[in-house]
């Protein structure tokens, strides 16, 4: 027996905008909101429980400190990485420095409050 990874939470300060850019990164939906403000969002018709996991976007007003111990990577489906990195940037997504050498076939990235993220080199199948 083995578990899966069914959704990802985040805390973080403006669910709403954090929702619509993850959202536009995935092509993700809005699946539901709890009265605590949290936003679930995930893929259209699958939602939770299916082939991937779905993300819950939470309000927290705790600072973050230092650098996240654990990151999301990414990787373009329909397009070479190149242009998914304009696509990304375009979307809000800015540069960010966690000590790499320049060498690597990945950029990364922060999300709207700072996440870091990775956009690795390899185009996926879509699912």
């Amino acid at each position: 027996m083995a578990c899966r990874i069914s959704e990802l939470v985040i805390d973080c300060a403006d669910p709403d905008r954090l929702a619509a850019f993850w959202s536009e990164v995935l092509g993700y939906v809005e699946l539901g909101r709890e009265e605590d403000g949290s936003i679930e969002i995930g893929p259209p018709g699958a939602g939770f429980g299916g082939p991937q996991p779905t993300l819950v976007l939470s309000p927290s007003s705790d600072p973050r400190t230092g650098r996240l111990r654990l990151h999301i990577d990414v990787n373009a489906t329909d397009r070479d990485q190149d242009a998914e990195l304009e696509r990304l940037l375009a979307l809000g997504a800015r540069p960010a420095d966690v000590g790499q050498t320049g060498t690597e076939n990945w950029h990364t990235l922060a999300d709207p409050e700072g996440n870091e993220f990775c956009l690795l080199h390899t185009r996926l199948q879509p699912l």
